[in-house]
């Protein structure tokens, strides 16, 4: 049977009672070498000294420390045991009247000794661990770690406390130059992350290149793409260091084993952290209904997360696919059991169904980001995609207004600036409605704000090319690109939504405070960074997956699909994008028209498209869109 923790205690106590009963002597001795007490005086002041350690000791929990994982705060707790164990055994010796040492600095003295044996005894207990997590794992890889100070710390901790370490850790990079040369827990930091090209070159000469690169804290986008060219160019594998929850110690019998994991596409493409308006979400928020459409997708399903988090009178998800809709309005429920919620089946499409679903809720807040977003699918089926995306639209912003909704969010896509597509084009119209709604209650003609929100690709959004390749990899491949040249806008889901709600803060705030540009139609622009090129991200993460492009993995060009670019925009060329004083978000201001000669015009398109007739919906939304240039296969050029 295992021991439980009362064991523990009691042996901490004994171990402690142990060092207490041999520190009063070498503090007797040490105090007065010539003047020895009494055989007597001993039978009482031993246990004296273990009871008065007991008494000082309890307040700090000294009996309840685990003795090899003890830290600075616990040594502390220590010496102010020993400190207040010498005092009270000083204070008892007066009250008895027995024997008293000669030397007036006794009780220093003693507390000295205690302290010195108390605290010795732990750390030879942490020297016993590290010691054992170095000879448990002869066969250990060696590793070369990279990162800030902190994460390199818990990590070379973690290891210490882990008696079957499948790591050595033979050097250190660090994120500074001034640590460059010094030690941390005795493993010498070799450099800075710029550095490890020779770092590596030189480990290599000398004959003991590691064989893993382990990425601490504090590491991702161009420091890290240089760390992975370098590791690339040395045959070296790249890994990550687990986070760090998982390498705090667990505080039980043993500490929790160290497995690194791989490095994700995400990190390469993660950005500093753009500040955002967190008060200003939970006003916009807090205590209002919201309903957000498209819940069960990408882009949806991540605004329902952030806006639980931020304490909504109610939340509505709305999606026309049961499974997806479930999976979310159960991940909420678990997450957020406190916010009253309601997923509703229900296509954006269904104009009854959706003004009585408003009627009844009368959301206050709505993010309208259902849509369908694949371009070859939308190719193929057009009528469809019109339906959805652009008269879909229209009912639920005719709905929301209706019901006196104070503001809607509508998402968009790069694919809307000169679209070549059916989906790019039925966005760029359903902009379009929207604008002039919002242009409308700028200018006093309506109370609904309508912000319209901009940006590109996502990453692992359903339908997108990292998924794609990741199930292409897991199947050995080849995996498939359409073009050489092909360059797309990525962001994480995370930093997208939390820029479009940063984006609705602004949009809904006093005319006073707000861009001008907004007041004449404008739109949000996400700052997408660099377009990366696809056949580049191929290639990455074959290597993150510790493969060789084109040697382990073939890389096949297929072709530019139906409607497709090879380079997206985020601005039409007469846009002229206006930075605002927000991080990450933009002002375009695209061409505008009336609100009520678009909703004619979907309304015709809506009509051609239930008869079947996609010629005629097609040549009215080139009219609506005149930069619609439509490349049913594909065009090899951007406009």
């Amino acid at each position: 049977m295992a021991r439980g923790p009362s064991h523990r205690i009691l042996l901490n106590l004994a171990l402690d009672s142990l060092l207490a009963c041999a520190a009063l002597p070498a503090a007797v001795w040490l105090a007065a070498p010539g003047a020895w007490p009494p055989g007597s005086w001993w039978t009482g002041a031993l246990p004296g000294a273990v009871l008065a350690l007991a008494a000082a000791g309890a307040p700090l929990r000294l009996p309840l420390q685990y003795w090899r994982f003890a830290g600075l705060r616990d040594l502390l707790a220590v010496g102010g045991a020993a400190i207040g164990a010498a005092a009270l055994f000083a204070a008892g010796l007066w009250v008895a009247g027995t024997w008293q040492p000669p030397n007036p600095a006794f009780p220093v003295i003693h507390a000295a000794t205690m302290a010195v044996l108390l605290v010795g005894g732990r750390v030879a207990s942490l020297l016993q661990a590290a010691r054992h997590a170095r000879d448990a794992a002869p066969d250990a890889q060696n590793v070369l770690l990279v990162g800030a100070a902190e994460g390199t710390d818990l990590f070379l901790r973690a290891l210490a406390h882990d008696r079957r370490a499948p790591y050595r850790v033979m050097g250190i990079l660090s994120l500074r130059a001034r640590q460059a040369g010094r030690r941390m827990q005795g493993t010498p930091i070799l450099g800075t992350v710029e550095d490890i090209e020779a770092v590596l070159d030189t480990m290599r000469a000398e004959g003991r290149l590691p064989s893993v690169i382990v990425l601490a804290s504090g590491l991702s986008g161009p420091a890290l793409e240089n760390v992975l060219d370098a590791a690339d160019r040395q045959g070296v594998p790249v890994r990550r260091a687990p986070a760090p929850t998982r390498l705090a110690p667990a505080g039980g019998e043993e500490a929790r084993r160290v497995e690194l994991r791989p490095v994700s596409i995400e990190d390469l493409l993660d950005r500093p952290q753009v500040p955002l308006d967190r008060e200003g979400m939970a006003r916009l928020v807090q205590g209002r209904r919201v309903l957000v459409t498209g819940a069960g997708g990408t882009i949806g399903g991540e605004l329902a997360r952030q806006v639980a988090a931020l304490g909504p009178a109610s939340l509505t998800l709305l999606d026309h696919g049961e499974y997806v809709l479930y999976e979310i309005d159960l991940e909420l429920r678990e997450k957020h059991p406190e916010v009253v919620r309601r997923a509703v089946l229900a296509d954006v499409r269904d104009e009854a169904r959706i003004r009585r679903l408003f009627e009844e809720i009368k959301p206050e807040l709505v993010f309208h980001a259902a849509a369908l977003k694949h371009v070859p699918m939308v190719e193929n089926d057009p009528l469809e995609g019109l339906l959805t995306n652009a008269l879909g639209t229209r009912i639920v912003a005719d709905a929301a207004r209706a019901v006196g909704t104070t503001a809607m969010v509508f998402i968009s896509t790069d694919k809307a600036v000169n679209p070549t597509s059916v989906m790019g084009a039925s966005k760029r119209l359903a902009e379009m409605y929207c604008q002039a709604f919002d242009r409308e209650a700028r200018h006093g003609q309506g109370t609904m704000r309508c912000i319209t929100v901009r940006f590109g690709n996502v990453l692992g959004s359903t339908g997108s090319v990292v998924p794609l390749f990741r199930r292409q990899l897991e199947r050995g491949g080849p995996l498939t690109v359409t073009h050489p040249d092909m360059r797309r806008y990525f962001m994480t889901v995370r930093e997208a939504v939390g820029l479009v709600l940063q984006a609705s803060v602004v949009g809904t705030t006093d005319p006073e405070n707000m861009p001008p540009e907004l007041a004449d139609g404008g739109i949000f622009v996400l700052d997408m960074g660099e377009p990366v090129k696809i056949v580049d991200l191929a290639r990455r993460m074959i290597r993150l997956a510790g493969l060789r492009p084109e040697e382990d993995v073939e890389i096949r060009f297929t072709g530019l699909r139906p409607g497709e670019k090879l380079f997206e925009e985020l601005f039409h060329g007469k846009e002229a994008p206006r930075p605002t004083e927000y991080p990450g978000l933009l002002v375009a201001t695209p061409r505008t028209a009336d609100a009520a000669l678009v909703g004619r015009a979907i309304d015709e398109i809506a009509g051609a498209a239930r008869s079947g007739n996609p010629r005629a919906a097609l040549q009215q939304l080139g009219r609506l869109v005149p930069e619609f240039d439509h490349a049913p296969e594909g065009t090899a050029a951007s406009r």
